[in-house]
């Protein structure tokens, strides 16, 4: 790479992973000697970067916590909010927020300094997100859990880990992760599971104490055409497929609103009627819920156990509300 900006751009991408990064195979990743990245490493210190390097034959760079912010074009209250913002998200699976936003924070966090750290870590204990339906009612994660599993992913380290899976057993994984994936209610890691021998699908929520080890790992194919379509394939084998028929008394718009993104948009039948016709592996009872949230007049087509359970349902809140004796 003979372009010396764009060439810089690409080392400062690379420092940026929480990783020591050997000069023998930076100089491979960028396509220059290693003398040509000793020239460029000091090129970033006298812009300002905290590149810290380490003795020995491959004379390893990281980049660390300076005094003050990098010249990243953000001032400190910019950054604080950027990450006090990216937290929240990736904390509670917000729907749009994916791995590029967890990959964001983990380079952000890495080189925030101390101080700036701290009001982060305060103003995130200070506030309180609002739960029920206005969210997607997924579990909340630890934006650290996810940060680390976003860096491992990136400097392609192997990871270990507790794991509680949904029946309660309490395992410790070492794995090789190669994506995170979220559904816009959960996150979830796809990664390679090495004492089990196979492809694995975590939820994040249920991941605790996680830590790269630092040995490094080549990727392996995955055995689908992306994490995505492995998470969903790996959900729909483990759950039975829900297919849902319901038409409302009311404009597909209204209902959009109202109903989580993951259970996609209904189709307009006219100005003040619409249909949805949709498959997920959430809980029937979960699903009743939630049609039952967009507070208008619904008609439940299939399945017709659906239609029971909103039957059973609508007696038990009816008996709950008739007047007690003497009332």
């Amino acid at each position: 790479m003979t372009d010396t900006p764009a060439r810089l751009l690409q080392l400062l991408s690379l420092l940026q992973t929480p990783r020591e990064w050997p000069g023998g195979e930076l100089a491979d990743r960028l396509g220059v000697s290693r003398r040509t990245v000793r020239r460029d490493i000091d090129r970033l210190r006298e812009l300002g970067y905290p590149v810290q390097a380490a003795r020995g034959a491959e004379g390893g760079y990281r980049l660390v916590a300076g005094k003050a912010m990098p010249p990243l074009v953000l001032d400190d209250e910019e950054a604080v909010a950027i990450a006090v913002g990216l937290r929240a998200g990736a904390g509670h699976a917000v729907d749009g927020v994916d791995e590029a936003s967890v990959r964001a924070l983990a380079k952000l966090e890495q080189v925030l300094p101390s101080r700036l750290r701290h009001r982060v870590a305060s103003l995130q204990a200070a506030t309180m997100p609002l739960a029920g339906p206005w969210r997607g009612d997924g579990a909340t994660v630890d934006p650290r859990t996810l940060t680390t599993l976003a860096s491992a992913v990136t400097g392609q380290e192997r990871l270990r880990f507790d794991y509680v899976s949904g029946d309660g057993t309490a395992t410790k994984r070492l794995v090789e992760p190669y994506r995170l994936v979220s559904t816009g209610r959960r996150w979830y890691l796809v990664a390679y599971d090495v004492e089990r021998g196979d492809w694995r699908t975590f939820r994040v929520d249920r991941v605790a104490e996680p830590f790269a080890t630092g040995a490094r790992f080549a990727p392996r194919e995955l055995p689908e055409a992306n994490a995505a379509e492995f998470v969903r394939n790996s959900m729909n084998r483990l759950q039975p497929v829900l297919d849902v028929d319901v038409t409302f008394e009311a404009p597909a718009d209204f209902v959009t609103a109202r109903l989580p993104s993951s259970m996609g948009a209904p189709e307009p039948l006219d100005a003040g009627r619409c249909r949805l016709r949709t498959s997920c592996t959430d809980s029937l009872e979960w699903v009743a819920l939630r049609l039952a949230l967009v507070d208008c007049e619904f008609t439940v087509n299939g399945p017709q156990a659906m239609t029971g359970y909103l039957r059973d349902l609508g007696e038990r809140l009816t008996r709950a509300t008739a007047p007690g004796p003497g009332e």
